[in-house]
């Protein structure tokens, strides 16, 4: 009995350490591209534990690109020809604070198939628009 017990360990011990080897699970090649908002929610919730420091940090640098990109044409038109502003954030606000702020909105309209499908710079502007509007 002690024996079975025994092999039993092991072979359990054997299967963990199989799966600590496993690669990480990899964003796909999709995401990158920036069809959707979903895609850029992938790109913006990486993970590093989930994902890998590699993919991580690709995810990362392009999710805060493309932040970067948008804030700041969406800064650049609407100072000029009476445009009015859509999201209208403190003076300290972070690029990571506006990830936070996307992240946290994506999250809670994940089940509407509609807005996650939209382009995602749309999904980014609603998101943070939710957490700085212009009043």
């Amino acid at each position: 009995m002690k024996k079975k017990n025994v092999l039993k360990s092991i072979a359990l011990s054997v299967c963990g350490i199989g799966l600590l080897a496993m690669p990480a699970v990899a964003l796909e090649k999709a995401d990158y591209d920036f069809l959707t908002t979903q895609h850029l929610y992938n790109l913006c919730s990486a993970d590093i534990a989930k994902h890998g420091a590699e993919d991580y940090s690709t995810a990362s640098y392009a999710c805060r690109g493309f932040i970067s990109g948008a804030i700041q044409y969406h800064d650049g038109v609407s100072g000029t020809n009476d445009l009015k502003r859509l999201v209208c954030y403190p003076a300290d606000a972070t690029l990571e604070d506006g990830r936070i702020a996307f992240v946290a909105w994506a999250e809670s309209n994940m089940n509407d198939k509609d807005v996650m499908s939209e382009r995602p710079v749309k999904g980014l502007v609603r998101g943070l628009a939710a957490k700085y509007p212009c009043e």
